[in-house]
């Protein structure tokens, strides 16, 4: 903003200076929100880990036969079971896309199939 000086012309605004000490306070505002983000993110980062100590599930592997459905699999793996109830359990064990398997793949069945 200026100001009227008495011949009437304007007089320039001063400048803004920024001193040591401003330009330490306004690096500090500016990264305290980064620290405690990396602060906050180095807490969560180690939160999963995964171990075997307490693990009971056993588990066999069984090799896809060439021409073998899942269907056909849960028919010889659990037949007092719904072929329907085995295939989504064997699919959520083995993390599958989908039912669809082939020749050769190795998929890991759960003890209580059995």
């Amino acid at each position: 903003m200026s100001t009227v000086t008495m011949n009437g012309f304007a007089a320039p605004a001063p400048r803004l200076r920024l001193t040591k000490r401003g330009r330490a306070v306004l690096t500090t505002l500016a990264a305290t929100p980064l620290v405690i983000a990396a602060f906050l993110f180095a807490l969560n980062g180690g939160g999963a880990t995964a171990s075997l100590e307490g693990s009971n599930v056993q588990f066999e592997y069984v090799t896809v036969e060439p021409g073998q459905s899942l269907w056909q699999l849960a028919e010889n793996l659990a037949p007092q079971s719904d072929p329907r109830e085995v295939i989504a359990r064997l699919v959520e064990f083995n993390q599958l896309d989908g039912a669809d398997v082939y020749a050769g793949q190795e998929l890991a069945i759960p003890g209580s199939l059995r």
